[in-house]
């Protein structure tokens, strides 16, 4: 049985199906580690056109996606799961999604993803039916559902038996508040550049501490933010000062 079951409510079923079903999404639906099913707002229209839309009240440019079909697809959805599950709208008025938010829902049995589309969808389906409103980035896409492939794809990932390399996931960048360290691979010398010489040294406790101290600089100069969220520890500090100044950057 699953682990987890992902259910997209979209009008472009094949879009998120298809794209799916690659790599490392791929592989787990193979496996059926996860699951995932679509659902068209259009096979849950009262009318013979099979709207799904509507003008705004209040005016303005654009069409708003009507509550009844929503809920409806989400309700089927709903039928197919018995444990806990989540109902998430990707939207740009969502809270940016982070790693810790992915791992918080490694926990559910289902995860419904609403990809909305043209100005948004009525807001009482977000207030009614949605547990969490989620944002890719600050910035405008023309529907959910490539946010809703990011987070299927940034969830599956996470999944005990998903990635051939357990320690893979707990490496990641954004893991522990931290951006992650360079990688290299052969040949060792590149034109003029080298691998760093501990990497190839064969002293497993160098080499922990070089990648810590690397990816505390590399946060320290691309991500001051995530940073300073960060309480650092008595020894990253030193890592983090020693980095400072080898890069001479003060």
């Amino acid at each position: 049985m699953p682990k987890l079951r992902f259910d997209v409510v979209t009008i472009f079923p094949e879009m998120v199906s298809n794209a799916a079903h690659y790599g490392v999404t791929g592989r787990a639906l193979e496996r059926e580690i996860v699951a995932l099913g679509t659902w068209n707002p259009r096979d849950y229209t009262l009318d013979k056109h099979k709207t799904i839309d509507d003008r705004p009240y209040g005016g303005g440019p654009g069409m708003v996606m009507k509550y009844q079909p929503l809920h409806d697809a989400v309700s089927d959805a709903k039928q197919l799961n018995t444990g806990i599950n989540k109902v998430i709208y990707l939207s740009p008025q969502g809270k940016p999604i982070t790693q810790e938010m992915l791992i918080q829902v490694c926990d559910v049995q289902q995860l419904i993803l609403i990809a909305g589309r043209y100005e948004g969808i009525d807001e009482r389906f977000v207030e009614l039916d949605c547990t969490d409103e989620w944002s890719i980035g600050d910035y405008v896409i023309s529907g959910g559902e490539l946010a809703a492939l990011i987070v299927i794809d940034g969830v599956t990932r996470l999944l005990p038996d998903v990635l051939g390399d357990a320690n893979s996931a707990v490496q990641d960048s954004h893991r522990d508040g931290l951006l992650d360290y360079p990688h290299f691979t052969r040949p060792e010398r590149l034109a003029d550049r080298q691998v760093p010489a501990v990497l190839v040294g064969g002293h497993h406790a160098e080499i922990e501490r070089w990648r810590l101290k690397q990816a505390l600089g590399r946060t320290w100069q691309r991500r001051p933010d995530l940073l300073g969220k960060k309480k650092l520890s008595a020894d990253q500090e030193c890592l983090l000062n020693e980095f400072i100044r080898e890069t001479n950057q003060f």
